[in-house]
């Protein structure tokens, strides 16, 4: 998975390095001009609104591949006022002042998804995502999915590589998702996580066996901590099993379990791993991610949040606990209809 770039957006300058980092990823992705300008916009409708009216605010630009196609995925995170009321925000003629669309309400209208979850004083998660041709298909599919699957992955400080990476299957009633850590940062860490990532991919077995295989195949490598999950609609569990400090919990209303990992560096060394099994409440989600964030998040005062689809509340988890010195990575799950 690709990393997405984060900008802290404090000041109006930084508005305009956000809008060009946008262009340079729209014009990778081949995107037409009318398609770079609705994503020029939105940048910097999100970017001046953060300017004007947040704390601590930042945009997260990345490439979103959940609906077949590439698009541009801008995430807009900031840590308060919050909006008490949506619909006046996104309603036509409300803007936030002197920038050049019609406030919020345009950047609904110039993307092909929006999403956002906002909580009076405690801030704000929007997502905007934006392709070359809106995403219309034909038919929905036969057996639709079971699960919405979301992920977000940071560089450490200063790298333009991150040591981090995740991956994830799905099939009919089942879903395995992998979370990376390559040991320290940079390309060597990379090397590492991504050697995990490629077993994970081409190997299908239950999730203590894709580690042990990865194991033997990353000696090469500085080593990572890998964890694998497999969801099971049908039987509603999950198979965990993990290496090193990679964290698992299973998250609802009522209840918020940890997934237990073993001690141990895959490619270094590991004790014999086994896979533990854990009941999956219908509205709970599952949370993995790297040490780059806290582990002791509390989704207390993000009122209404575990509702969200999952991308929203990644983009919630990465806003205020971030470590600020590693590579950071956060993926969520829920089966497909627990998301609104």
């Amino acid at each position: 998975m690709r990393p997405h770039l984060s900008i802290p957006v404090v000041e109006a300058s930084q508005v305009g390095e956000a809008r060009r980092v946008a262009a340079r990823l729209t014009e990778a992705l081949g995107f037409d001009e009318p398609t770079r300008g609705r994503a020029a916009l939105v940048v910097t409708e999100l970017g001046t609104n953060l300017v004007r009216h947040a704390r601590d605010g930042a945009l997260l630009l990345g490439v979103d591949t959940s609906a077949g196609g590439e698009r541009l995925e801008v995430l807009s995170l900031d840590q308060g006022p919050g909006m008490a009321d949506l619909a006046r925000h996104f309603s036509d003629g409300y803007s936030t002042g002197g920038s050049p669309g019609t406030g919020l309400g345009a950047v609904r209208r110039m993307s092909d998804q929006f999403l956002v979850h906002s909580v009076p004083d405690n801030g704000t998660v929007m997502v905007a995502r934006i392709g070359a041709t809106p995403v219309t298909p034909a038919a929905p599919p036969a057996t639709p999915p079971r699960f919405n699957i979301a992920g977000i992955q940071l560089c450490a400080p200063g790298e333009t590589v991150c040591g981090d990476d995740w991956g994830w299957r799905m099939h009919d009633h089942k879903a395995s998702v992998m979370v990376a850590d390559g040991l320290g940062h940079g390309p060597d860490a990379a090397e590492a996580s991504q050697a995990a990532t490629q077993v994970f991919e081409r190997f299908d077995g239950l999730p203590h066996a894709v580690l042990e295989r990865a194991h033997g195949l990353m000696r090469a490598t500085r080593g990572a901590a890998v964890a694998i999950a497999e969801l099971d609609d049908d039987t509603g569990s999950v198979l965990f099993a993990g290496a090193g400090n990679i964290t698992g919990r299973l998250v609802s209303g009522v209840d918020d379990r940890t997934l237990l990992s073993q001690h141990g560096t895959l490619g270094l060394q590991i004790r014999k791993l086994s896979d533990a099994r854990y009941d999956w409440p219908e509205h709970s989600m599952l949370v993995m991610h790297s040490d780059g964030i806290t582990s002791r998040w509390s989704l207390d005062g993000a009122r209404g949040v575990m509702q969200a689809d999952p991308v929203l509340i990644a983009g919630w988890l990465i806003r205020g606990n971030l470590r600020g010195r590693d590579d950071a990575t956060v993926v969520v799950v829920k089966r497909a209809g627990a998301a609104r």
